[in-house]
């Protein structure tokens, strides 16, 4: 099976030629969605590229005014682009240096459409109807909704998850719980002992005080 090849350069200037392995480290890492461009400035041309998804040629020209670039300038953004195919483009772009003057720029392309698709999918997910009645019969009568809204705030309150509690903390849930009616439905009890890994006779034990 042929090797893919991932990066491209023809002629690097020696003072560019160190920061190729660099280029493609970072683009082999996170193959395949980083791509790596390295520029020089004497020419002011494209002089590497490293898993090329932009469609850029070597020797082409840098246009390092897209960047906004000063000589003055170590790192210039993070800032987006768009691809040629409408892929969203995160990049970031490294002012290298030779004896302290700025020889050629290293541009960071993180393709992030990926992301943003699961963002939409992840939000599209979670949403609920903005009609949706909560106080609905079924609703008012689901015993194990009410408790596990009452476990989730009172989580929340003391920065902690039902996982995580010892055996004091889940008494004092138990009887927050019932002091505020909350175990009224049928069952309840036993349901409240499944969800904090306790047995039953602990969970009415814990009742029985209460009263």
């Amino acid at each position: 099976m042929k090797k893919r090849k991932h990066s491209r350069s023809r002629g690097v200037a020696p003072a560019l030629g160190p920061f190729v392995p660099v280029c493609d480290a970072v683009a082999a890492l996170f193959q395949p969605y980083v791509e790596v461009v390295l520029h020089d400035l004497a020419t002011e041309t494209v002089a590497h590229i490293a898993n090329n998804f932009s469609n850029r040629e070597i020797g082409e020209p840098s246009l390092m005014h897209e960047i906004n670039f000063e000589p003055t300038d170590h790192v210039i953004g993070p800032y987006e682009k768009i691809n040629w195919d409408d892929r969203r483009i995160k990049s970031i772009s490294v002012v290298l240096r030779a004896s302290g003057a700025p020889v050629g720029v290293m541009c960071i392309n993180t393709d992030v459409s990926h992301v943003h698709a699961a963002i939409q999918f992840l939000g599209a997910l979670v949403a609920l109807p903005e009609t949706l009645d909560r106080s609905t019969a079924l609703f008012k009568e689901d015993w194990h909704e009410r408790i596990n809204e009452y476990i989730s705030r009172w989580m929340r309150e003391r920065g902690t998850t039902v996982t995580a509690i010892d055996k004091s903390q889940k008494r004092d849930l138990i009887v927050d719980l019932a002091r505020d009616g909350a175990l009224g439905g049928r069952n309840a009890a036993g349901y409240i002992a499944r969800v904090l890994g306790l047995s039953r006779a602990t969970v009415y034990n814990y009742l029985r005080e209460t009263k």
